[in-house]
């Protein structure tokens, strides 16, 4: 980066406050930095905006709204599973966006890395993002850009969501809902839809939709993604074409933990193969009852059951405290003659 003008020295300081220490992450929208904000005395990530070199005047202007409403709209939102916004500066006539600064991997840098993700750590890092997105859903914000560069994997272990607003789904037509990139309003199922194409493409190690896939590629897509553990049933319910007919997000969160936790009904295996058969009873099974002779009482047909030895001592217990009793009763009737 060139050293923003009109600051003295040509020292790489942003809005007079943000000091641009080092590099932390450059794609083709921009530059993410590590500076100091020399106001609060703190370490924060700004993101440096670079526009596409095809876009015209006009259309850099509406970029730089756009990128600026959508990052006050992301300061609404509060949650341990997103990247705080702390605010929007404006310096050399661009927003920059100063954020929380998270050390870690993106999902993306994970998957080229590692490759695919067990179906259970995907199903931890989608619980998670979900979470997040939840969180933006309840205070009136959409993400819009739901994909792997836009997850964030802490060296702590944390799940973090950023780029609320970023781009456009438009912009990303492997995670972009139908009803987005064919110019429909979006909405919170939109997020929903792009969690699950990321999903799969977490698990599978690449996307299962073409820039065209709103077009008629979602059936056969679909079945591609389908599987038939837990993961991959969550994954088929949230790539429905009709957003009404996705799976709710809360009942989404609560399968994607049972899956990361291990658990779960797999649906490859029937119902009758997949639940145990009913164990014997403990102890001897009772035998069939006789059926009674013609003529005769069904009572007669009842064997009596024989006393068990615990009943017998009862019994002899019993009858010596008797006989003691009476013995007792004996020699006190003899003493009070005795004695008149």
């Amino acid at each position: 980066m060139s050293d923003v003008p009109g600051t003295p020295g040509g020292v790489r300081l942003v809005a007079g406050r943000y000091h641009l220490l080092s590099p932390l992450d450059e794609d083709a929208t921009g530059v993410v930095w590590l500076a100091r904000d020399e106001v609060l005395g703190r370490q924060v990530a700004v993101r440096e905006v670079k526009p596409p070199p095809s876009l015209g005047a006009g259309e850099v202007r509406d970029l730089y709204e756009h990128l600026e409403n959508a990052a006050r709209a992301a300061g609404r939102v509060s949650h341990r599973n997103v990247v705080a916004v702390h605010d929007v500066a404006s310096e050399d006539g661009r927003p920059w966006i100063v954020m929380e600064p998270v050390r870690g991997l993106s999902l993306s840098d994970v998957l080229d890395a590692e490759g695919p993700l067990s179906p259970r750590r995907a199903a931890h890092v989608g619980a998670e993002v979900l979470a997040a997105l939840r969180a933006a859903h309840a205070a009136g914000v959409l993400h819009l850009d739901v994909r792997p560069s836009n997850v964030l994997i802490a060296n702590d272990g944390r799940v973090m969501v950023t780029g609320f607003g970023a781009l456009t789904a438009r912009d990303s037509p492997g995670f972009g809902a139908p009803e987005v990139l064919a110019g429909r309003e979006p909405g919170p199922e939109s997020d929903l839809w792009s969690l699950g194409a990321m999903l799969h493409a977490a698990t599978e190690g690449r996307s299962a939709f073409g820039a065209d896939h709103g077009r008629g590629e979602q059936a056969e897509a679909e079945a591609e993604a389908g599987r038939t553990d837990t993961l991959g049933a969550v994954v088929t319910e949230l790539l429905h074409r009709n957003p009404a007919e996705r799976l709710d997000a809360a009942e989404a969160e609560h399968q994607l933990r049972l899956a990361s936790a291990g658990g779960g009904v797999r649906t490859d295996v029937p119902v009758s193969a997949a639940t145990p058969s009913a164990a014997p009873e403990a102890g001897p099974r009772s035998a069939p009852e006789a059926e009674p002779a013609p003529g005769r009482p069904a009572s007669a047909t009842t064997a009596v059951a024989p006393q068990s030895d615990d009943s017998k001592r009862a019994t002899t217990v019993l009858a010596m405290g008797v006989a003691l009793l009476l013995l007792f009763v004996v020699a006190l009737v003899w003493l009070v003659a005795r004695g008149g």
